[in-house]
């Protein structure tokens, strides 16, 4: 079991199909990242950390830097941000191709 796969099944069972699709979504994105636990989240590492994501009461976090965030701001409005961090609400899809690109952005600028 990989790191990332031991942190989802330390959490609440009707979490993990979820937080299990996150993981296999990010890992087709990125396979040549590195995949570890950091900050106590699942974190994919590539020249850098990528994103991370967390379980969190009612949401889903997702890290992916305050460069992201900003980058995306305007796809982001109907989610709370931070800094570094956006929290999809666990009663709604994930929005899948979003996730993608922030991905794809991440991987670009690390590699820069």
């Amino acid at each position: 079991m990989t790191p990332i796969e031991e942190y989802i099944q330390t959490m609440p069972a009707e979490r993990t199909p979820i937080l299990t699709e996150l993981y296999h979504f990010i890992q087709t994105i990125v396979p040549e990242a590195e995949e570890k636990i950091s900050y106590g989240m699942p974190t994919f590492y590539l020249n850098g950390n990528l994103v991370h994501f967390s379980n969190a009461k009612n949401h889903i976090g997702f890290y992916p830097t305050p460069s992201a965030v900003t980058a995306f701001q305007e796809q982001l409005t109907k989610y709370k941000t931070s800094k570094g961090a956006i929290q999809f609400p666990v009663n709604q899809e994930l929005p899948w191709e979003l996730i993608r690109q922030i991905v794809l952005f991440r991987k670009k600028e690390n590699l820069a």
